[in-house]
């Protein structure tokens, strides 16, 4: 074997009122001393304050100091055995003292001695060999113990223990060696010295500060902060300091970084339980699944090269991080429910509390909480993305998940509060403004189709539920307010009077005014609907028999008729309806009733026989009746002109979107009286 330079040899402590035979150990071992070449305690402490500077320079220059250092050589060659080894309670007391080599070598004269009486006496003298061998047993336990101990600070206190681990690592060697032999320990020596490395690494970790989350919202982070810093500091220790008390074989960085990596591990399983908020779980995985590996702590350009041959990866209990990630999803799945009722809130204090107006952008109304959701959902997904590319979707779909029960809540709270408002103007303007936020909020929704298209969908299909709800009860309340109108027209007073047409006019131009502020397509889709409505109802009188225009009258009246038509249609128009196909209907009729001669009203049937395929024999009828025509030659003759224009049209050919007569309901028919031929007629004027 080599023979090689020795290293200093440390004491912790020493007691002045030892005993004359501790006195003789401590001679006998300060002659060990002086003949390997150690230095005095005192050499000792002066190298432990040269030591400090060194551990505080600059990396370039740890860098340097490492080079000129030489790494302890795996060769070695062990100190003479003594012929007859000290006395139990001396070796005892020098492994108390931590004079380690001389411990061992008189621990390994004492075994020697053992396996020779053994050999000797075989089975004669079980009890003395029993002894022996105990004591064996209790001294060597005692030794590892104290170089476990030592192991264990070396990280915590690497000046006071450095030359001490040089005989650590040389009694594990020696002692691995001679596993097999009797009398030893039958656990490896080496595997203890990895146990007691990861004890040291615990101590350190458990050393972290770690304040209560009641006192500081930001315990985690700061904790991990600190964890960090701790690790690098403790391996650029191992790397600077350390390692250099050992042989190659125990590969001291590795096993150091090893240990951070399960102890590391443990620690934060054990942390897991404390972290309920998704503030801290994102820190936390971000720490774990970013930071550990990253330059900051694993990756710092301190601890290379030595790192380059390293996993950086830290060593979790199986299943550990499946269940961070998905509690981190339903966390945030909890915390968007919050931040929702929040908007709620919001909504309330700041707009249906004081009943103030919704704010407009771009003449429309508008709320913010679209744009306020939508940022939520966002930062939540992007965020996830910075931890793990796969947890975007998962995050995605929590968020869609929640945000799908957002459109009922929302639409409960609002009719709490904002149902005892109608009739008043304010009332519309809120519909009109909530219509136009949750479509809004949709199509910042509909960014995420392609990830996640079954929940966007049925987020989709909440929200177009809410807006057909707040579309109905408009339109409900607009027909019930223009009811009373609609039901006078095409009467007695509707001929001579306006003030039932000015009332359904200035209906229709106030929701005109408050669909300038609804956006498309529902403006288009809610006036469209309203057109029909009143164009039916309008045009439906006719159906009734209220009223017979007599003397004439029918031309005042389909003057009129056309006169109202037109305001109706432009209105309509300036609503966006897209319903344009009923402009014709009322230009039609009013060219009929209007006809001086009733052989005339056979050539003006063609056109709304096109423009409305539905229009049938019980509707002209009605519209006679209205224009004073009820039976006779001509009255039969018209009837035969429209069935014969229907047949030439195809009633069946007719778009079934456009059904207007088809909904209306005639009150009286008298298509028997119609269908009678004129000999009969006659007869039945003359005897009536």
């Amino acid at each position: 074997m080599t023979q090689h330079k020795r290293k200093p040899l440390a004491r912790s402590k020493t007691d002045p009122n030892m005993s004359k035979l501790t006195d003789s150990i401590l001679k006998k071992g300060s002659s060990i001393r002086r003949s390997l070449r150690f230095p005095s305690k005192k050499d000792n402490d002066k190298a432990a304050k040269q030591e400090q500077p060194a551990a505080e320079a600059l990396p370039e220059m740890r860098e340097e100091k490492e080079k000129e250092m030489e790494e302890m050589e795996e060769l070695y060659t062990l100190p003479e055995i003594p012929h007859t080894p000290l006395s139990v309670m001396q070796i005892n007391k020098l492994i108390e003292m931590e004079v380690l080599e001389e411990a061992h070598v008189n621990l390994l004269a004492m075994r020697l001695e053992f396996q020779k009486e053994q050999e000797q006496t075989g089975d004669d003298s079980p009890m003395e060999m029993a002894k022996k061998e105990k004591d064996l047993a209790l001294l060597y336990t005692d030794l590892r113990k104290k170089i476990c101990t030592i192991v264990c600070d070396s990280n915590s206190f690497p000046a006071r223990n450095k030359a001490l681990l040089v005989h650590v690592a040389r009694i594990i060697q020696e002692e691995e060696k001679r596993a097999e032999e009797p009398g030893g320990l039958s656990d490896s020596w080496m595997e203890a010295w990895k146990e007691a490395v990861s004890q040291g690494v615990q101590v350190k970790v458990n050393g972290v500060h770690l304040e209560k989350k009641e006192q500081n919202l930001s315990w985690l982070a700061v904790h991990l902060g600190l964890l960090g810093k701790t690790i690098v500091e403790d391996l650029e220790n191992v790397k600077r300091e350390l390692r250099w008390s050992y042989p190659p074989s125990f590969k001291v960085f590795s096993t150091y970084v090893k240990s951070y990596h399960s102890i590391v591990g443990q620690h934060l399983r054990k942390l897991e339980p404390q972290v309920t908020e998704v503030k801290d779980l994102y820190a936390l995985l971000d720490w774990i699944l970013n930071k550990y590996k990253s330059e900051k702590i694993m990756g710092s350009f301190s601890l290379q090269p030595d790192m380059a041959e390293e996993s950086a990866e830290m060593q979790l209990q199986e299943g550990f991080l499946k269940k961070l990630l998905e509690k981190y999803c339903c966390k945030v799945k909890e915390d968007l429910s919050s931040v929702l009722d929040k908007v709620i809130k919001l909504e309330y204090d700041t707009v249906w509390r004081d009943k103030e107006e919704p704010r407009k952008e771009d003449d429309l109304f508008l709320s913010l909480f679209p744009m306020d959701i939508w940022t939520a959902v966002q930062g939540r997904v992007d965020n996830s993305g910075k931890l793990d590319p796969d947890l975007v979707k998962k995050v995605t779909v929590s968020c869609l998940e929640e945000l799908k029960s957002f459109p009922r809540k929302f639409e409960t709270q609002f009719r709490c509060h904002c149902d005892s408002l109608q009739p008043q103007p304010l009332w519309t303007d809120y519909h009109i403004a909530y219509i136009n936020s949750f479509q809004a909020l949709q199509e910042h929704m509909a960014g995420y189709q392609v990830s996640c298209p079954h929940e966007v969908e049925a987020f989709k299909r909440e929200v177009k539920g809410l807006i057909v709800r707040l579309m109905e009860v408009l339109e409900e309340k607009f027909k019930e307010d223009v009811k009373p109108f609609l039901r006078r027209m095409m009467t007695r007073k509707w001929l001579t009077n306006d003030d039932d047409f000015k009332q359904l006019d200035g209906r229709i131009q106030r929701l005109s005014c408050h669909c300038d502020a609804m956006r498309p397509p529902h403006v288009q889709e809610f006036a469209s609907r309203l057109h029909y409505h009143v164009v039916k109802e309008y045009i439906g009188q006719l159906m009734k028999n209220n009223y017979s225009c007599k003397n004439r009258k029918h031309e005042k009246a389909a003057a009129k008729i056309n006169e109202q038509w037109n305001k109706l249609s432009d209105l309509f128009d300036d609503m966006k309806s897209n319903h344009e196909w009923l402009h014709h209907v009322g230009h039609d009729l009013s060219t009929i009733i209007g006809q001086s001669n009733k052989a005339d009203i056979k050539s003006h049937l063609q056109p709304l026989v096109e423009h409305y395929p539905d229009f049938g024999k019980k509707h002209l009828v009605a519209v006679l009746y209205f224009r004073g025509l009820y039976r006779g030659r001509e009255h039969h003759l018209i009837l035969q002109k429209l069935t014969a224009l229907r047949k030439e049209v195809g009633s069946g050919n007719a778009d079934r979107g456009r059904v207007l007569f088809g909904d209306m309901q005639v009150t009286a028919n008298t298509d028997c009286l119609s269908n009678l031929p004129v000999f009969c007629l006659s007869f039945l004027r003359t005897h009536s």
